[in-house]
């Protein structure tokens, strides 16, 4: 998608996206990942969801990249965080204790730049993205946070019956773009009560992405 596109999405506040809670699959599958309070989260397009205050609240630290600063403003304003702004790159970094959100295009997010990654995850960033910039992204994050293990949600229905975003991303396509690089496992798949957006039946997918078969 355009940039304009999510720029006019957010000034509009059509951010049917943005749940009201810490997403339940971070929640119910958070210790899978095994990580140690201190940790380092990075959410990829995060928008000002409420997961990054739940997890500070958990004891990890957070990274992110959102695209409208518009979203990354009212993150901190909903935090009641007043952040340091500086030059992150190419990007713009807004800093509070134990986080640190950058404002801009990912694909200009540089490893050096976002730090050291122990997890990532994306609810709302693959899903939002049609091909062929989608298999770009999978690359860029995989090279930005060194593939860091990820909790990967999707969504999987017809999508002939309703244009993206979010895109139906079935499993097949998951195995596609990390099976070369992660061990997969599928955590769990459970119907969207309603349909998406309340329009089509849809199912959403949970997977741990994690160190290859055979990886020590």
């Amino acid at each position: 998608m355009e940039p304009e596109f999510w720029h006019q999405r957010w000034r509009d506040n059509e951010i049917g996206f943005h749940e009201p809670k810490a997403n339940p699959a971070l929640v119910r599958n958070l210790e899978i990942l095994g990580l140690h309070k201190g940790r380092r989260f990075f959410l990829p397009l995060c928008g000002k969801t409420l997961d990054i205050g739940w997890l500070l609240s958990k004891g990890f630290a957070v990274a992110g990249a959102e695209l409208s600063e518009m979203a990354v403003e009212q993150l901190f304003d909903e935090l009641g965080v007043e952040p340091e702004i500086s030059p992150g790159g190419q990007l713009k970094r807004y800093r509070a204790p134990n986080l640190d959100i950058f404002c801009g295009d990912i694909f200009d997010l540089t490893e050096e730049s976002l730090g050291p990654v122990d997890a990532i995850f994306d609810r709302a960033a693959l899903v939002a993205l049609p091909e062929p910039m989608r298999a770009q992204y999978v690359t860029h994050l995989m090279t930005i946070t060194g593939r860091a293990p990820q909790l990967l949600v999707t969504f999987v229905y017809d999508q002939a019956l309703m244009p993206g975003p979010p895109f139906s991303v079935p499993d097949d396509l998951v195995e596609r773009y990390y099976g070369d690089h992660y061990g997969l496992r599928h955590l769990e798949s459970k119907a969207v009560p309603g349909g998406l957006k309340g329009l089509v039946p849809a199912e959403q997918h949970v997977w741990l992405l994690g160190p290859p078969t055979g990886a020590n």
